[in-house]
């Protein structure tokens, strides 16, 4: 595997970030979301490095769970979208799954399923976005039919905040006192706050915690915020430099020529591109570090290269390391600058990059 494009993982700064979230709200419990392949970090990996700790799992889908499962994960596993069809039910009894109910239709899987042991449902209620979620009205209909259910053990009652990333933000407010007002009278635990809100809404805190984002180390803000300071990047992606060229002014860069050089320019030809994970719309100025010093995408991205801007690294040479996100160079950074979200970063990062694993704890 001589190609040096590769991911680094690091589970112990995971862990640090779990943590972190257990700390906002030190009443509450917390499911580590590891939908996604844990975002993806790797579920497996991500899974048993939490799995001292973490309070349980949150998945989308049956077959993440059961993933996690086959892996030796026994912790309670949540599945966030519920089951798809009945003949999942037969997995929520072997496996030991928890689903989320979001629709009537769910609801009558469950309530005619046959366990041979009682199983905890997580009601979801919409209280304004608008995706997932039983109408506020119907929700405590819906939930008297659960709790008439014998095979029911426990009823935690959610929903899911739309702008809880923009703190100020008066939907928030206004989600909340929804459900306040058609979940007040019922019994469970409440399950509201994602990772903006654990980090920004002790108002929508509750009894469960569902940090996602912020456990892969990158903020769910667009600004600085306080609480999300103390988190730890988790992934690095890095590369080495495999050309370095003397480019004079007028000269272009890269397909389309969408760079053109204002000045002597000392270009580095990086082994990654769109191909691996990295955004193929990255704009000129998307920040790097070659050395360990700062530096700029310039020029566009292509399948397996980039270019990077080494007029202030006179020294750079080809085999020098490239961080193209990580502790240096911030997902959230790179994303900004490329019209997406760390989210996607991380989730699109190509099979063909090998990815490490550290644990330093």
């Amino acid at each position: 595997m001589a190609r040096p494009t590769r991911a680094r993982v690091d589970l112990a700064a995971i862990r640090h970030n779990y943590a972190h979230a257990k700390a906002q709200a030190p009443g509450a419990r917390a499911l580590a979301v590891v939908k996604a392949d844990a975002y993806g970090h790797g579920a497996v990996a991500v899974a048993r490095a939490l799995a001292p700790v973490a309070d349980a799992f949150a998945v989308a889908c049956t077959e993440e769970a059961l993933e996690l499962r086959e892996a030796g994960i026994t912790k309670p596993i949540v599945l966030l979208e519920g089951v798809f069809e009945p003949s999942e039910l037969a997995h929520l009894d072997s496996a030991r799954l928890t689903p989320v109910a979001h629709n009537r239709e769910q609801l009558d899987w469950l309530c005619r399923a046959r366990p041979t042991r009682p199983f905890q449902v997580w009601l979801k209620m919409d209280t304004g976005m608008h995706r997932l979620g039983m109408e506020p009205a119907d929700f405590a209909a819906a939930h008297a039919r659960l709790a008439d259910c014998s095979h029911v053990s426990e009823i935690v009652l959610m929903t899911h905040l739309a702008c809880a990333d923009e703190p100020e933000h008066p939907a928030t407010r206004a989600q909340l006192a929804c459900f306040t007002a058609h979940a007040g009278g019922l019994p469970g635990p409440r399950s509201i706050a994602n990772s903006a809100a654990v980090l920004g809404c002790p108002a929508a805190h509750g009894d469960w915690l569902r940090p996602g984002i912020m456990l892969y180390g990158a903020t769910p803000f667009g600004e600085a915020h306080p609480s999300a300071a103390a988190l730890r990047p988790t992934m690095q992606l890095q590369s080495q430099l495999i050309s370095v060229r003397a480019l004079d002014p007028g000269e272009a860069i890269g397909y389309g020529g969408r760079y053109v050089c204002q000045a002597p320019t000392r270009v580095g030809v990086v082994a990654a591109g769109y191909a691996d994970g990295y955004p193929r719309h990255a704009k000129d100025g998307t920040p790097a570090a070659v050395n360990g010093k700062p530096s700029r995408v310039i020029g566009r991205v292509s399948m397996d290269m980039l270019t990077v801007d080494l007029t202030d690294q006179p020294d750079a040479r080809p085999g020098d390391p490239v961080q193209l996100w990580g502790d240096a160079v911030p997902a959230n950074d790179v994303a900004a600058a490329s019209d997406t979200i760390a989210y996607q970063l991380f989730t699109g990062l190509s099979r063909r990059v090998p990815v490490s694993y550290r644990d330093d704890s």
